[in-house]
Order: structure tokens, then sequence, then C-alpha cells
């Protein structure tokens, strides 16, 4: 598990050192730094994946990437410290601009015992090799940082991934657009049954409409399948990801992720609540603390249902100060003569607790 955050010099996140746990809501307004913090973890999975470059060239720069700019800062540091097993381990990378790309200056992994212990991996590269770093305390780290995932499912439309036909053997992990969704649920169908019926029962709850999943392989081309399902009270007819709602679509995806038999160690969603129904939320929220009973849970969310589901302790407020983001979690005793009146997401509509978009 993630235990401590530190980033200094990234995008709105100036310098802070954040507290991680099992379960971390993140909310706050627009703009305000919610998303610059999950991307912390897609610029993590770069570096893992050797795919750095890459990543700045898609985002458009350095200077994107930089807080205030280049011309403010030069640097991006990250610190992640994690805990597993009862040992402690750390990962360090210092990135550097150069001709508004960034290069990796150093990085360093470290275990703790009675002091930290300190390892250099690279030193001035365009590329990072704790992936194929197999030797020491890098190997704990790099199975660690190979589960970081952040989930995207807010692309429902037309010509959304989730709704094409996949690969039938693209089945290993679940991606983070979904686009391999039909193909995942029939594998955890032949599979893995009880987990399989679990996400069945948990779209039914949700979308009474919605009698079941209908996978089976595309009958002309047996390498490709797509998501089909049955509705009640149509006997002869399945119907295509296109006739679903795209709420009930993300909520498939959503259910998938959260109840899959073997999920990531790190499990990390951007805004999941997109297009659901209240009801579908509080089912969400369930899944969440489910989940997090194996897998660490970052969530950032403008949903006030949702937050009313967890406790005090879940949620990391953001907030603005002096151009910069700032990140506080909150505590049930700071809060508790507010909540014998009023839920959490109440307590945050009213201003108490910051996160607001003023």
């Amino acid at each position: 598990m993630i235990t401590k955050l530190s980033i200094r010099g990234y995008k709105s996140i100036e310098d802070q050192e954040v507290s991680l746990d099992k379960i971390n809501i993140l909310i706050g307004g627009n703009g305000i730094g919610k998303t610059n913090f999950i991307s912390v973890f897609e610029l993590m999975r770069s570096l893992y994946d050797r795919n750095l470059q890459a990543y700045v060239l898609k985002k458009g720069g350095a200077n994107r990437l930089l807080y205030m700019g280049k011309k403010k800062t030069q640097q991006i540091i990250i610190d992640l410290e994690f805990e597993r097993g009862g040992f402690r381990n750390r990962f360090m990378v210092d990135l550097s601009e150069s001709q508004d790309s960034l290069i990796i200056s150093e990085t360093k992994t470290a275990f703790f015992n009675k002091v930290w212990h300190y390892q250099k991996c690279d030193s001035n590269k365009v590329e990072a090799s704790i992936s194929s770093d197999k030797a020491g305390q890098a190997y704990y780290v790099s199975d660690l940082m190979r589960q970081f995932r952040v989930f995207h499912f807010h692309d429902a439309g037309d010509s959304s991934p989730m709704k094409g036909k996949s690969n039938i053997d693209d089945n290993i992990t679940l991606s983070r657009d979904g686009s391999n969704i039909a193909s995942y649920l029939f594998y955890l169908q032949e599979r893995h049954p009880k987990a399989f019926k679990r996400i069945e029962m948990a779209v039914q709850s949700v979308s009474p409409f919605f009698a079941g999943f209908a996978l089976a392989p595309d009958r002309l081309n047996p390498q490709v399948i797509q998501l089909e399902w049955k509705q009640h009270g149509v006997d002869d007819l399945y119907f295509n990801a296109y006739q679903l709602s795209d709420g009930t679509l993300r909520f498939i995806c959503l259910a998938t992720l959260l109840l899959q038999p073997n999920p990531p160690k790190t499990i990390i969603i951007d805004e999941p609540e997109l297009g659901l129904h209240p009801m579908a939320i509080n089912k969400l929220s369930a899944m969440i603390k489910k989940a997090s009973e194996y897998s660490q849970i970052i969530v950032s969310t403008q949903s006030v249902s949702l937050v009313d589901n967890f406790e005090a302790e879940d949620i990391l407020v953001v907030d603005m100060k002096e151009q910069a983001s700032i990140f506080k979690r909150l505590k049930n005793e700071q809060l508790s003569v507010w909540l014998e009146d009023y839920s959490l997401g109440e307590v945050w509509e009213k201003n108490l607790i910051g996160g607001q978009p003023f």
C-alpha cells in the first residue's frame, strides 16, 4: 500500500506531502488539483513502462507539466513510500526540463531498517529502468508500481471503445478505458463464474430492465466479441452496448473493476460518479468499500451523494492557496458536532470543510 506521496513542482502542486490510507476520496472544486494528483500516477506508470517521452509529448510538453511553467520551475520531484508485509520501501524520481521535455536526473529506491538505505537506479536518462531491475529493493518497488492504473470510463458515446468489438484474447486485465470490457467479462464468465454473477447482480440492482449478459464470440469471427445483454420481457432478442445508457455502461465497467476476483493492488478512478443515478452512486460506494479490503482505492469526485457514504477519515480535501494545490485529510473528531445534525456531504456543501471552487 502507498502510505505517503510527496510531490514537488508538478502542475498545480508546488510542494505537498500527502499521507494515504486504504480509502482516499479526493473532493474539491473544478481546477483545484484533484485530477492533477490523480495524473501523478499516470506519470509514474509511464516511467515504469519506459514511456516517459511519449507521455510528455502527449501532454503538450514539459512546460505544461511543470508548476507555473518552466520559467518558474525546472524540476519535478516525486517520492512514493510503500508498505507491504511490515516492510517499508520508497521510490524517488527527479525529472528535469530539457528542450521542453523531461529527462531523468535521478531515480532511487530505498528500504527502511532503523534508517533508510538508498540505492541509485538511473542517472541522466530519457527512460527509467525500474521495470527491468530485478535486484534487491528495486524488485519490490517495481512490483508495486506495475499495478498502478488510472481508470477513466468517461467516453461512453457512439465512438466509445467500450461499445466496439474487442479481441477475445485481450482478457488478462481490464483496460484503463474499458475497451476490452466484453472480452474480460467473457473470461470471467468462463473462468470465474461466481465473480461474474456478482457483477451481473450489481448491474441488475441499479438497472431493473437488465436481465443479464449474453456473451459469446462473434459467430462469423470467433476471435472478436462485443458486449451484448438481455432485457426483461424480451426473450428472443439480444441488445448490444449501443442500447445501454451512458451511465449503465460506465457502471458495468466500474462493477467489473471493483468486483473482479483479482483486482489491482492500487485502483485509481477519476470521477466515477459521472452519469450515475444517486442509487447507483450508493451501490458504487458499497463496492468501493468492499474492494478496499483487497486494494488501495484513490478516487476523485464531485459527488455529494458519494461522499455521504464514507467516513470523514476517508476524505482528502483539495483546495488552492497562493496559486498552489493543498491537500488535507479530514478527522471525525473535528466534525463531530456538525455530523450530529448533518451528513458529511451536507457539511461539504455548507463549506465547513473547504473543497469549494471559491
